[in-house]
Parts: structure tokens; C-alpha cells; sequence
């Protein structure tokens, strides 16, 4: 992990790429980042689907906040705190969802366009399969990942 630490507003946070800070909320489409349902390999593209599958793990919705998404899994004291709007979530808030549903999630790089389709790189041998390999090659040539 790399990045430079940034003290601000009393919180200590790591930075992963501190030039690019600057013009995230500009790039909506193009997340370095992605959150990936481990057991069905789905990429999380909303809070409609991370909700489901926090609840299909006993995380509760709490509604006390009305700037944030907040999730509470019961009986323990783990709390998880989102941005309400999907396109403000950054990889701190994945990776506190990784930690806390362990062999649930996990955050890969480089997501891409396929076929009009965002799908993180690992998903793209998968889809070999569906779509057969020359397409896939003709594809992989064009998104140059």
C-alpha cells in the first residue's frame, strides 16, 4: 500500500494517489477501484445490490443519519458508513466493507468498458467463456487493458 497520510479536519487518513484527489468527483465513470462480490463474482455498481447482499449477511439498514448510508450487523458493535451518493464511494469505504464481511468482498483494480458493460480486469478471462475467444480478442485488443 502506498500513498502519502493526510491529516485533516482531526482525521488521519492514507491517500492513495494525492494528485488525483482533486478531480475525483469528476470522474465518475472511471473508478480505480472496484467492489467485487466474492461469491458470486458480481461487481457491486450500486447500493441497491451492496444492500442486498449485506442483508443476505445480516446487516441492517440504519436510518438515523440522512447524509449517510449506515449498515449494522447485530449482536456486534460494526458499523458501516457510506456516502449516500454510489459515485462519492472511495476505497476506504470498500475496503471497510472487506474487513468487516471477510471472504464476502473484495476490491480489485482496474475496472474497463467491455462491450458497453464496466467489468474489473479479472472478469474479462471469465467471460471467454460467454462470448467466445476471438470476440474476446477482438475486444481485449480495443480496451488495451
Amino acid at each position: 500500500m502506498s500513498g502519502v497520510w493526510v491529516f485533516k479536519n482531526g482525521v488521519v487518513r492514507l491517500v492513495e494517489n494525492p494528485g488525483a484527489e482533486a478531480t475525483e468527483g469528476s470522474r465518475q465513470g472511471s473508478r480505480k477501484k472496484v467492489l467485487i462480490h466474492t461469491p458470486s463474482g458480481e461487481v457491486i455498481n450500486s447500493y441497491a445490490v451492496l444492500e442486498r447482499k449485506l442483508s443476505s449477511l445480516g446487516w441492517e439498514r440504519y436510518y438515523d443519519d440522512p447524509d449517510l448510508l449506515q449498515f449494522h450487523k447485530r449482536f456486534t458493535v460494526h458499523l458501516i458508513s457510506l456516502p449516500r451518493d454510489f459515485n462519492k464511494l472511495k476505497s476506504m469505504h470498500m475496503y471497510d466493507i472487506v474487513v468487516k464481511n471477510k471472504n464476502s468482498f473484495e476490491v480489485r483494480d482496474n475496472m474497463k468498458r467491455l462491450a458497453g458493460r464496466t467489468v474489473a480486469k479479472q472478469e474479462i478471462f471469465r467471460m471467454s467463456s460467454e462470448i467466445g475467444l476471438r470476440e474476446l480478442e477482438c475486444v481485449y485488443a480495443q480496451v488495451s487493458i
